[in-house]
């Protein structure tokens, strides 16, 4: 048995786990009042655009994985599309090679706030004002200051005073160890308070509000103001009010894979979700003396296989597109480090090397003119019922955009994860989806839900997350046991937000894998990075035993900030 920081949870009545013990404990108090996994997701979900908003925002996007009664899983796409004027013509109009990393130009349309509203109104059973008092209280009354939000606000602190001033007014005039955010506490109520006879009703005129009303007219004045991106340079954005009012959730069926008596449920290739999946299947070819991440032999075989499925994502991932997973690229894993391959006949896109890998959980990087690098959050409940909600809300990052004045928070930039070279099967396309990082997780034993995982951290989410399957599935590891045990991931592949650089064979790992370990792989020809003992990965996870109802929940130590709850 591994050492932990903190056991599994384990109980019979409901179990929460995420990124910040506010929106878990969030959950866990709407399960504790008779909320079903839906109503608790909801409730967290908005908490974590309040506690977590240089992570995630309102005007952000979500993926969900959802598992009614525990079974028939289906994907809750909250992703938005490129708006209609997003065109490849009019980024070369503003002089432009790419998308920006920051600014309204790179905004998708909000898709993350009018998914949990659907998400409330479809398959929850509270009201929306008890859902969002949550969230109410503490964007007024105050949510704790954490350092990494302290950071990334300092780091953008010249950007805000200079040119986004609306930001400047509600970020740098917080002092102290607790934030308040009063504007978007105000919107919250422009929801609640929009009317309607029935839940249903007032579940609507809520997304009619965000949507159609204020609030979407709002988000267009404040796109369609030139400000500064991240090129050094104004431009205006492109989204409109009908832009938004056009976006719906999608519920779609999930792609799965069946691995060592465990189906793993994922989102398809709009996602990332499928490079999960074809890591899996390559790995089932190799005996499980290669499946131990803790083992040189095993970590060297792990960053291979992630390294063919990573660069088959760039090669084939996109809206509209399909790619069917299989074990046969496993033959091309030697025993060096490869470089960066991609199937016949897939997309090649341009490597910039940076040349050094980069440490850390994978939050946020802020660079010259507000730049960034994005992070998300992460949240699972399970209820007594067996539903299950794995869920990765994501964008709208206080640093992605200016604020809109007077509301509280800000345009997301995921289209900087399109390609402007039409050959790409992720390149910008109005009225598409960006292929997104965002990718929760389903775990299924004879159709029954078993597991509900996953993690921040970009183009690591699958990454971390094959570690956790392969050490609970292969090695026996308990959650908490499987989330404690040191982390790796490659960097050798095209990084999916701007400036897109990558590391040729790099790694990143923790150093409590012991200098044997990190020694071996530097031997077998990968260029590592000790990130140090605890700064890789933030999963979480709940659990239920179809057999027993026993429920379970664990969620990551690292950075002192997520939690598990549940009895």
């Amino acid at each position: 048995m591994s050492e932990t920081t903190r056991p599994t949870l384990r109980g019979s009545f409901g179990m929460s786990a995420s990124t910040h013990w506010l929106a878990t404990a969030t959950a866990q108090s709407v399960l504790e009042r008779g909320g079903t996994a839906v109503d608790a997701a909801v409730a967290g979900g908005f908490v974590l655009q309040v506690v977590e908003p240089h992570l995630n925002g309102p005007g952000g996007d979500m993926v969900a994985l959802f598992a009614p009664g525990g079974r028939d899983p289906k994907v809750i796409c909250g992703q938005g599309v490129a708006p209609a004027g997003a065109s490849r013509e009019h980024f070369a109009r503003e002089g432009l090679d790419h998308v920006p990393g920051a600014g309204a130009l790179a905004a998708a349309v909000p898709g993350a706030t009018a998914t949990w509203l659907w998400l409330l109104a479809e398959h929850g059973t509270w009201e929306l004002a008890d859902v969002l008092d949550y969230a109410i209280h503490y964007a007024e009354t105050g949510f704790p200051a954490l350092p990494k939000l302290v950071q990334t606000i300092a780091a953008v602190e010249d950007l805000f005073r200079e040119h986004w001033t609306s930001s400047a007014a509600l970020w740098l005039a917080q002092h102290g160890g607790t934030f308040t955010n009063p504007d978007w506490a105000r919107s919250l109520r422009l929801l609640r308070d929009a009317g309607g006879s029935d839940r249903e009703g007032r579940i609507e005129a809520a997304r009619r509000v965000w949507q159609e009303g204020e609030l979407a007219e709002a988000m267009a004045a404040a796109a369609g103001k030139a400000h500064r991106h991240s090129d050094g340079r104004d431009h205006a954005g492109v989204l409109t009010a009908a832009d938004v009012a056009a976006f719906r959730p999608a519920l779609e069926e999930p792609q799965t894979l069946d691995f060592r008596g465990t189906t793993v449920v994922k989102a398809g290739p709009w996602s990332q979700g499928p490079v999960l999946l074809h890591s899996l299947a390559m790995l089932d070819t190799f005996p499980d003396t290669h499946l131990d991440p803790s083992t040189v032999e095993g970590a060297h075989t792990v960053l291979e296989v992630l390294k063919l499925a990573l660069a088959d994502r760039e090669g084939f991932y996109g809206e509209g597109r399909s790619f069917a997973v299989d074990g046969a690229r496993a033959a091309l894993v030697g025993e060096r480090a490869a470089d960066y391959r991609v199937s016949a006949g897939g997309y090649l896109p341009p490597l910039v090397t940076d040349g050094v890998a980069a440490p850390g959980t994978g939050e946020p990087t802020v660079a010259r003119d507000g730049e960034t690098r994005g992070d998300t959050c992460h949240l699972d409940v399970v209820d007594r019922w067996g539903t299950m909600v794995s869920a990765t809300p994501s964008g709208g990052w206080l640093q992605s955009s200016p604020t809109v004045p007077g509301y509280g928070f800000c345009l997301g930039t995921r289209l900087q994860m399109t390609w402007l070279d039409p050959r790409s099967p992720a390149a910008l396309t109005p009225g598409h989806r960006p292929r997104t990082t965002l990718s929760p997780t389903l775990l299924l034993r004879d159709g029954e839900a078993v597991a509900a995982l996953g993690t921040p951290g970009g183009d690591q989410q699958d990454q971390w997350q094959l570690l956790y399957l392969l050490r609970t599935l292969v090695g026996g590891l308990s959650p908490q046991e499987a989330i404690d045990a040191p982390a790796l991931h490659t960097t050798a592949m095209p990084g999916s937000f701007h400036p897109r650089t990558w590391t040729p064979f790099g790694v990143v790992a923790e150093s409590r894998l012991g200098a044997a370990v990190l020694d071996g792989l530097r031997a077998r020809g990968h260029a590592v990075t000790d990130a140090g003992p605890w700064s890789l990965g933030r999963l979480s996870v709940v659990t239920r035993d179809p057999a027993t109802g026993a429920l379970g929940a664990a969620a990551n130590p690292r950075g002192a900030q997520g939690y598990a709850a549940g009895r």
